[in-house]
């Protein structure tokens, strides 16, 4: 069975067994949104890419929030998996599908019939609306296969194997590039080529990783005794996966309400926000990687009631998240023009120098958010949830001040300077917050 036990040997080797795999899934699933962003803008042009990004939030929002929940859910199972308990741990893991069957059901049926009315609430500019419109219809008719894979992928990550969900979506990754050539280039589909191509490799990842568990995971899997209602476990797990949930999409509730001021200041502004935010997420992946590692280290530490590893951890994490904070301010200064070159095929010099504007602002302040993140993590690993939830109404608070504002004062570098400011104020609340409380271990 392929499981790690990060209870005990070096944490520094546990660390990198764990990140590099789970850091290289992260960065294919941003390839593909990248070679996704890409291919639409090569195929269709700047308008088809400012469609993509005016829609991204809104998505962000649903799937941040049924990530949550995994996520809370996943960090009950790697306690419970350093516990040793397995009958328990089986227990928890019917419960995770019962909720995660439920949210997917839910968000389907509640979201698509109010796709328009959110559009316009976005103040989607008419010329991108119809583009915009059947890109995230499609995009969340498959939220189902989204929810399931990431369950999976957090299952496996939650007992210490980060490499097999890596697999998988390198499978994806490679599908969804190759069903974006045809479908835009070949079929001529449009942006709904595109949305159908990432529908269809993210089923291909749910499908393979379901299987794999279900041949793998046989003695740590539900029988049918386990999804016997237990309210203690419900409780736990819905509990940590609401404060989770709640916290991720209070972050993408203010990316909206951000995004909708951004949406006024014009199609080159939007199309310059789309194409840097695309590169900054593959430059952010290393710092989820770290979030995820903390999150099941402390987990299955915390569960094992080994208090001191915890702490030398969170040291380690802090040092990671500085060096990379360093590396991707180098790497963006050198190569970051060339890069947006790639999407924004368009040549057009005011939304290039916007793009990497916003590009090279942002990653000057990648150390401050790698440790909001770490921390976030560890806290809610720890059973702190309401510090980490309050950080996400912080974020969430700020980011309404700036789209009423500061956008509307200050024009395009108000938007540039949104995020920065707010991961800087989140993160010394962070860090005070978990300096008092770590005290009560």
């Amino acid at each position: 069975m392929k499981t790690l036990d990060m209870t005990k040997g070096d944490p520094l080797k546990l660390a990198f067994a764990f990140i590099v795999p789970v850091f290289t899934g992260l960065l294919f699933q941003q390839i593909y949104n990248f070679a996704d962003t890409m291919m639409v803008g090569a195929g269709l042009g700047d308008k088809a890419v400012a469609a993509v990004g005016s829609t991204a939030p809104l998505y962000s929002v649903l799937i941040n929030f049924a990530n949550g929940l995994n996520n809370g859910y996943s960090i009950i199972i790697a306690r419970i998996f350093g516990e040793n308990d397995k009958k328990r741990l089986r227990k928890a893991v019917a419960t995770m599908l019962s909720l995660n069957l439920l949210i997917s059901v839910s968000l389907t049926l509640i979201f698509l019939p109010l796709l328009p009315y959110l559009l316009r609430w976005l103040d989607t500019p008419e010329g991108i609306y119809k583009q915009a419109y059947s890109y995230i219809f499609v995009i969340l008719s498959g939220l189902a296969a989204t929810i399931c894979y990431n369950m999976s992928a957090g299952f496996m990550q939650a007992v210490g194997n980060s490499k097999t969900p890596l697999i998988f979506l390198g499978i994806a990754c490679i599908s969804n590039i190759v069903l974006d050539w045809l479908f835009i280039f070949i079929f001529k589909f449009g942006i709904a080529g595109a949305a159908v191509a990432t529908v269809i490799s993210q089923i291909l990842s749910a499908v393979l990783s379901f299987v794999f568990i279900v041949k793998t995971y046989k003695d740590l899997l539900p029988r049918w005794e386990d999804f016997k209602f237990n309210p203690i476990l419900f409780n736990e797990m819905f509990t940590t996966g609401l404060s989770m949930g709640l916290m991720m999409s209070a972050y993408s509730l203010g990316s909206i309400i951000l995004q909708k001021g951004i949406n006024k200041l014009g199609l080159s502004v939007i199309t310059a926000q789309t194409a840097s935010r695309r590169i900054l997420e593959m430059f952010m992946m290393p710092i989820a990687a770290l979030s995820v590692a903390a999150s099941t280290f402390v987990s299955q530490n915390y569960g094992a009631r080994k208090y001191d590893r915890i702490k030398g951890f969170i040291k380690l994490l802090m040092v990671l998240s500085l060096v990379w904070g360093i590396f991707a301010v180098v790497l963006i200064f050198l190569v970051g023009k060339s890069m947006l070159a790639m999407i924004i095929t368009s040549g057009n010099a005011e939304t290039m120098d916007k793009a990497l504007l916003n590009l090279r602002f942002c990653v000057l302040f990648f150390f401050p958010l790698g440790v909001l993140c770490t921390f976030r993590a560890c806290m809610q690993a720890m059973e702190y949830k309401i510090a980490p939830l309050l950080s996400g109404v912080i974020e969430l608070v700020f980011k309404i001040f700036f789209a009423a504002f500061f956008i509307p004062a200050i024009g395009y570098m108000g938007a540039v300077m949104a995020e920065p400011i707010i991961w800087i104020i989140c993160t010394v609340y962070l860090f005070a917050a978990y300096y008092i409380t770590k005290k009560r271990i």
